[in-house]
């Protein structure tokens, strides 16, 4: 459903990889049982073209995660090639039509931590 909904807007017209999952150690899924190796394969392969690598993994503990162990293994990879790409995460915040009274705590936070100037 994920891909269905990157695929449905014109806002992303790069490459994606699809994970089919997220790291959670508690349901015994580690980065071997998803595609995360396969990922580095691919940015080790195509390094020298890549400007930007966006993580869009769900805001929760297990998301987290994932996207951090994708974070460090990526930085650890380019570290041997000297090459600098930039890695990004997806905005957090209130959903488009949503209302600012049924938003939780960290909801408002990050989208405080993470609002556009108006210029």
């Amino acid at each position: 459903m994920d891909l269905l909904s990157l695929e449905s807007g014109t806002q992303f017209s790069g490459r994606y990889h699809v994970l089919h999952g997220k790291i959670d150690p508690l349901n015994y899924i580690g980065p071997e049982d998803l595609y995360i190796p396969h990922l580095f394969e691919r940015v080790k392969e195509t390094f020298p073209q890549l400007k930007e690598i966006i993580l869009a993994t769900n805001p929760t503990t297990e998301g987290e995660a994932t996207a951090m162990y994708i974070r460090n293994g990526i930085k650890e990879l380019l570290r041997e090639e000297d090459h600098s790409v930039q890695i990004s995460r997806l905005a957090y915040g209130l959903p488009m039509g949503g209302e600012v009274e049924y938003a939780d705590y960290m909801t408002l936070k990050r989208a405080i931590d993470g609002r556009r100037h108006m210029d």
